[in-house]
């Protein structure tokens, strides 16, 4: 097997798993997990324990996986002829691979605000400062849907 078809199918497999533990975490946990704790063990302090919890521990994948995708995309997006440069709308490629970079970074913001800014209070958050937490998230979420649409459609231009 060629070198550049070993090196390429690895950057490819970081990227998609990166897309997976971000992307798809957030799916899970805002979908599923946190749902499902408020549930089973109602709205009280235990449910905010744990939510905060588990997104502590997910933080950290969530921070590596940010990086990596910028890593892996960045080496991704070379491979295509299509591809002028970073936020070009020369061509139909380009003007995707643009809003879906534009998306990309809008999710990072919204991540880093709902982690580094509402995450941080040193006592229980407000009210106000969980709906806000949850409509970042849900917001994300979508945004996360249609980056994978976008990724979608350069995969099949590539």
């Amino acid at each position: 097997m060629p070198e550049n078809i070993i090196g390429f199918t690895l950057i490819n497999f970081l990227h998609n798993f990166f897309t997976a533990v971000w992307i798809g975490g957030m799916f899970t946990l805002g979908l599923s997990v946190f749902p499902a704790a408020k549930k089973s063990l109602g709205p009280g302090p235990q449910t905010k324990k744990l939510v905060k919890t588990i997104q502590e521990k997910h933080s950290l994948w969530v921070y590596i996986s940010m990086a990596g995708l910028v890593l892996t995309g960045l080496l991704m997006s070379n491979r295509s002829s299509e591809f002028g440069r970073l936020f070009s709308f020369q061509n139909a490629f380009s003007s995707a691979l643009t809003i879906k970079h534009i998306l990309v970074i809008i999710m990072i913001l919204i991540t880093l605000y709902r982690s580094l800014v509402l995450g941080q209070g040193k006592g229980p958050s407000s009210p106000e400062q969980e709906k806000l937490n949850a409509r970042l998230l849900i917001t994300n979420i979508v945004l996360g849907m249609v980056v994978l649409l976008v990724s979608g459609l350069t995969a099949a231009w590539a």
